[in-house]
């Protein structure tokens, strides 16, 4: 048994002061709101710092020099790096690719999400910010890449390049290993292509979008249930045209995505965001990229293209934002001292909303019973400690992974 005594609990809706947590068999054991030592527990003091659920993220495209569409072991590599920013699971993220890159990534999910290695974040089905968005809002999406859904009367691709359902039968494939699909439900099909994608279990996903405010309410009532990096890569929300952004924030069906970094999003919109939606509408996510993690000016990879770390966010050659450089601390951070929101708020949407979205059984709050996910952070949030199923997968002083 392991047992976190004398600091805050965060738990749902509310922080316990000089608690203790009792870690055992991979869950949380017990529930204190007072100091106990347990006879033969290993005794970790917490004065002075919170204990939270470990964090969720649903959108992480790299980490450290690695990106999901590198091949190899690159996914296994972003996995063992993230416990040391407090995320005890992802979605691996890729970009616009081919089919055979595509392909690649999800045979890489799949034995990771069948044996976690020690240490390493938990690897959820993949998000796939996919082929089918609209190439006016594509962002850093590769333009090459893009394909319209199925539809009659769809043009041929030219001879040598992939098609749609090229790309379909790869989702078909790896079935399982596919949880998140974003798509622009604007585009001719892609209304039928949403309701087929949410019929077959995947959790569908608008984003790189020009929707109008009524086409999104028609996406979200053929299924999806999840807006990308709300505000970025769609039309801007005005007065008379609210569009994707105005649905999001009107429909109580949809929970968004929200870049936490200040530079995606300006920290008056997503304090405006989280009046609106509330804490348990709001997943916050990083968008992390494979230059994240690394000194300004480094370089990287995301998908095919060449990627560069500037002082604020990841980005183009061209200046183009493409992704971020922000870590799953620092949006908890940003969250409490920069959008005004609460330490309980924060969590939330760090680990509570994206667990409960994704329907994570066990995950996203410290209760009773609750998988031993759990993160420490000092007063300035800063990690201290990491735990996954009770075991240290991280810890500020150096001490690793199960030792």
């Amino acid at each position: 048994m392991i047992a976190l005594v004398g600091g805050s609990l965060v738990l749902p809706g509310r922080v316990v002061p000089g608690g203790s947590l009792l870690l055992e068999h991979g869950r949380v054991a017990a529930i204190e709101h007072g100091r106990v030592d347990p006879a033969g527990a290993t005794i970790i003091e917490t004065h002075g710092a919170y204990i939270l659920p470990g964090f969720v993220d649903v959108h992480v495209h790299g980490l450290g020099g690695y990106d999901t569409l590198d091949g190899g072991d690159a996914i296994a590599r972003i996995a063992a790096l993230l416990p040391a920013h407090g995320v005890t699971a992802f979605c691996p993220t890729t970009a616009a690719c081919t089919p055979a890159e595509l392909d690649a990534a999800c045979a890489a999910v799949h034995p990771l999400r069948t044996e976690r290695p020690a240490g390493a974040a938990r690897v959820l089905p993949a998000h796939l910010e996919s082929n089918f968005i609209n190439p006016a809002y594509r962002g850093a999406q590769p333009a090459a890449c893009l394909r319209l859904p199925p539809h009659t009367g769809a043009p041929a691709e030219p001879d040598g390049a992939f098609s749609a359902l090229d790309i379909l039968d790869v989702v078909a494939r790896w079935r399982a290993e596919v949880g998140i699909v974003t798509l622009a439900p604007e585009l001719p099909g892609g209304i039928d292509l949403l309701r087929s994608l949410h019929a077959l279990g995947h959790r569908v996903a608008l984003g790189h979008s020009g929707a109008t405010f009524e086409q999104a309410l028609e996406a979200a009532d053929a299924g999806a249930r999840h807006v990308t990096h709300l505000f970025n890569a769609m039309s801007p929300m005005h007065r008379r045209r609210p569009g994707l952004a105005g649905a999001a924030l009107a429909h109580e069906g949809l929970c968004v995505e929200l870049v936490c970094d200040a530079v995606h999003v300006h920290p008056a919109v997503c304090r405006m965001a989280l009046t609106l939606k509330g804490a348990g509408g709001i997943m916050a996510v990083t968008d992390a990229t494979s230059v994240t993690g690394l000194v300004p000016g480094s370089t990287g990879r995301l998908g095919g293209q060449v990627l560069h770390a500037a002082a604020d966010a990841a980005r183009l050659a061209d200046g183009t934002l493409a992704g971020s450089t922000l870590t799953m601390e620092r949006a908890f951070q940003q969250i409490v001292k920069g959008f005004g929101g609460s330490v309980t708020e924060a969590s939330a949407m760090c680990s509570g909303t994206p667990a409960r979205e994704l329907g994570l059984s066990g995950m996203g709050a410290l209760v009773d019973g609750a998988l031993a996910d759990v993160v420490v952070m000092d007063r300035e949030f800063r990690i201290v400690r990491t735990f996954i199923d009770g075991l240290e997968a991280y810890s500020a002083s150096g001490h690793q992974a199960g030792a």
